[in-house]
Order: structure tokens, then sequence, then C-alpha cells
């Protein structure tokens, strides 16, 4: 039972029949013709002009924001955001460009403060060019933006001339959360990355999306980074198979998330919990129990969790958990003494 990530989930048998009966080619040369279907149902989906299969999320955000940055410029993002505390320090080492981190409400920041941060025209200044957002927030617990608020985002940066980035690692867990769909998402962002293989559950892979002519430099930009790949298609299988039966499902596990939320809830030792809205729970261990030792204990009944602070455990929901081990989960939650 690994609620560590929902990144370790595994091909399920269909999936992996759908890989071996995969149609492919050199996608270097653009000529695999599974993964040029998955990135022409994704880029439709979205309603944007094109799409790049790339590894991983991380090498898709560092595409992107390599793309919409020159060297000394600066990216404006949360102080929580994935691409800038969890990517190797990739925007400086990849784009040459510095961060903005800004304080906001669980990774989401506002319009208000985006504004407040953009650099003067001044030779002394950086030039800010780029806004990162993420949805759903990782380190705020699985958490939605207002779509109200990314729209007020987008205004901001059409009147300082910003592009707007969108790391949509979860987007799909957001979108089945709220409601709102993916068209929306891509009539006010300029790219947008989507994770394959977190809740979708693909070996690997993540898609980038936005217009033709900046997916013509991404590509570019990919195979600079040492992500050309040649027979692609028989990963990108996997993408169309989630797309197609993997979305919807999402549903179990914000369920199951939810029904651990309680489960913890019930108990003395659960210090303060992040709303669960999707399938992430963040919540602080009290005494007698400590992060570590709540963990170990845990691990012992065959359940991992990580611990990621002194106070905090982190846990995710995805393919790989079962009702039946969410059952197990909730009954030694509530006979831990």
């Amino acid at each position: 039972m690994d609620y560590r990530s929902d990144t370790f989930t595994k091909p399920t048998q269909p999936m992996l029949e759908a890989m071996l009966r995969a149609d492919t080619g050199d996608d270097v040369f653009g000529e695999d013709p599974t993964v040029n279907k998955l990135e022409a149902i994704m880029s439709a989906l979205f309603g944007m002009e094109a799409a790049l299969y790339c590894p991983s999320g991380t090498m898709s955000n560092q595409v992107a924001i390599k793309v919409h940055t020159r060297p000394g410029d600066e990216v404006i993002c949360s102080s929580l955001a994935h691409v800038y505390i969890y990517e190797g320090g990739g925007i400086a080492f990849n784009a040459g460009a510095q961060v903005r981190a800004l304080e906001g409400d669980r990774g989401m920041i506002t319009a208000a403060a985006v504004e407040a941060a953009i650099n003067p025209d001044d030779v002394h200044k950086a030039r800010t060019s780029l806004v990162c957002l993420e949805n759903t927030s990782n380190r705020g617990g699985g958490c939605c933006y207002d779509f109200e608020e990314i729209q007020r985002i987008r205004n901001v940066c059409n009147n300082h001339g910003l592009q707007l980035h969108l790391d949509g690692a979860r987007l799909f867990n957001a979108l089945l959360a709220t409601g709102q769909t993916a068209r929306q998402y891509g009539e006010v962002f300029d790219s947008i990355s989507v994770c394959l293989n977190k809740g979708l559950g693909c070996p690997i892979g993540s898609v980038l999306i936005g217009s033709q002519a900046f997916i013509r430099e991404a590509r570019r930009v990919r195979k600079k980074f040492g992500g050309g790949m040649r027979q692609a298609g028989y990963m990108a299988a996997t993408g169309l198979y989630a797309l197609e039966h993997h979305t919807d499902r999402l549903a179990e596990d914000h369920a199951h998330a939810k029904r651990i939320a309680r489960a913890l809830l019930e108990r003395e030792f659960t210090g303060h919990m992040l709303p669960v809205e999707t399938n992430i729970l963040i919540f602080e261990i009290k005494s007698p129990w400590s992060p570590v030792t709540f963990r170990d204990y845990l691990a012992k009944e065959g359940i991992r969790v990580m611990a990621i602070s002194p106070t905090q455990v982190r846990m995710v929901t995805h393919l790989g958990v079962t009702p039946d081990m969410v059952d197990k989960t909730v009954e030694v939650i509530r006979t831990m003494s």
C-alpha cells in the first residue's frame, strides 16, 4: 500500500497490451504515428494549436520556461511551486533566469500579488517575462485554483506583456474536482504541461501544449535537453489509453483520499490538515507521534507514507490504491494509540 506519490502507479494489463499494439516510427523525424496522434488529441482537447510529447513533467516545464524567457529574465511563481523547489534549480541552470517567489495560499498566488511583483522597465532590474502557475498545487495538498483568479492573472499578464505557463501535472484532477474544462485552460494559458505519469497511471510521459510557433521552438529545446526519443509510440500509447480509460476514475482517488482524511481527523494525534480537494493529503502529526514514527509504524503494517517536514506527513491516492487497501489503512489508523 504505497501512498508516497501517485508516481508509483504501474501500467495496467490493458495498458501494457496497448503498448504492444502501438504503431511506431522515429519521433525525432516526426514519423511516429502514435506520438503524433497523442499530440494531436491533446492539443485539440485544450483547443490549442500543437503539442509536444516529453519524457517527464519536469522536462516539459523546463522546456516551456526556456522558450518563454531569455537569460537574465525573471519568472514569477509561488514559493511552493514545483518548478521552483523540485526541479533541481532548472530555471537557473537551463534558462539562465531567476525567480520571484511569492507567498500565497497553499501554493496559489493572486493577480494582485503578481502585478505587485512585476519589475519596472529599469536597466537595474531583471526583465519580468513569465508567470508560472501550478494546478493542482502539490505542496498545497492538491488544492485547485479558482478559475476566475486565473483569468485575472491572465489579464495582468496581457497588460504587462508577460507569458503565462501552467504546470498542470495533475490538471485532470483539478478538472474533475471543479467541473472546469480543458478548453477553458487552453484559452487563458500560453503553454500548458500535463503529466500522464501520475494519476493517469502511465509509466512515463508529459505533454506540452501551445501555439504552433511555441511548439516548434520547444521541439528544438527538447532536442538540446536530450529529450528527443525514437520509437516513443510504445510509451505514447499508454497516454492514449489513459485519456480514454483513466480520467473519470480519478474520482475514486479523490473519494479514497477524503475517506482516509476523515479517519485521520478522528484521531487526536492529527493536527492541522490542508483541505482535501483531490488526491493529496498533507497533515500535521502531534505527540506522542512524530512524522517519522508515524511513517515507520505504518510501514510495519505494509503502508508507505512520506514524512515531508518535521511536523507534516503526505499521502497520495492513485490508480494502485484499491478500496480494500483504503479499508486496511483506515483500520490501522483507528487502532493507533
